[in-house]
């Protein structure tokens, strides 16, 4: 029984260990991220030089822009923000903060959820008779749906008071609501780096362009729920093997924020 729980321990911490080095890359993926649409959009958003855009800017469309412009900066609030709840010091010493950013977060990513819904069905319609569009219309609206779904989820268990059910969905709405901003990048950086040109085109419009743009939010709320159920079970061979994935997942995620770091500093130069 004592090796048997020394076991059970072990595995956890490695668990625990694998979940630090992920969230420490996502970390400093998310802060580049961050600083990527701040050096990019917010200056000329804010100064209503929507002009001043090196992407997205449709000229004559000021409502369109306008969702565009809140749909990009939203998504500082929901990259930064969503990482400041998995900080459990925050969340056990600055109850207020945790409590106030938690809301701002579900707020950023219902409009962000609604926003992709505008411009895909709406500002982009036009473009939906091409195969590669009408794939990318199936991909986010899914993804927008998961996360109004999440997000509706896990602010009623938080006015339930069901902490441990509110975490859960909470975990689920952010990786789903990082999926075409941040996790795209970094998958698409990713395989550019590991297979570069295989199942890829220039205009993304391969199969494994196609793959991506479901992977990038499909794939991390997999491995949430093994992590999940690896954490919350006494297998410490399903939690070894968990730490495992993430282990190769950080590897990935590690290897395309590079390159999606150099592929911005370069936009920015």
């Amino acid at each position: 029984m004592r090796r048997e729980a020394a076991n059970k321990h072990l595995a956890g911490a490695v668990l625990r260990c694998a979940v630090g080095c992920w969230f420490f890359v996502t970390l400093v993926g998310q802060v580049l991220f961050t600083y990527y649409i701040v050096a990019l959009y917010y200056a000329s958003s804010l100064s209503g030089r929507f002009e001043d855009w090196r992407l997205g800017y449709i000229a004559g469309d000021t409502a369109g822009n306008l969702v565009y412009a809140s749909h990009v900066l939203l998504a500082a609030v929901v990259a930064f923000g969503g990482l400041i709840q998995l900080i459990p010091q925050i969340r056990d010493h600055a109850i207020a903060v945790h409590r106030w950013n938690g809301r701002a977060f579900l707020v950023a990513a219902t409009a962000a959820a609604c926003g992709g819904l505008y411009m895909t069905w709406v500002r982009n319609a036009h473009y939906l008779r091409f195969e590669q569009a009408q794939v990318n219309a199936v991909s986010v609206s899914l993804d927008a749906v998961l996360i109004l779904v999440f997000v509706a989820v896990a602010w009623r268990k938080a006015r339930r008071r069901d902490i441990a059910g509110h975490r859960r969905w909470a975990l689920r709405a952010f990786m789903a609501v990082n999926g075409p901003g941040y996790f795209i990048r970094v998958a698409t950086a990713g395989w550019s780096v590991l297979a570069p040109g295989l199942g890829t085109t220039r205009v993304g419009n391969g199969a494994m362009d196609y793959l991506l743009k479901f992977a990038s939010y499909l794939v991390p709320l997999a491995v949430l729920e093994l992590y999940l159920r690896a954490r919350d079970g006494s297998s410490a061979i399903g939690r070894l093997a968990t730490a495992i994935v993430i282990v190769f997942l950080t590897a990935y995620v590690t290897a395309g924020t590079l390159a999606a770091a150099m592929a911005r500093r370069a936009l920015l130069s």
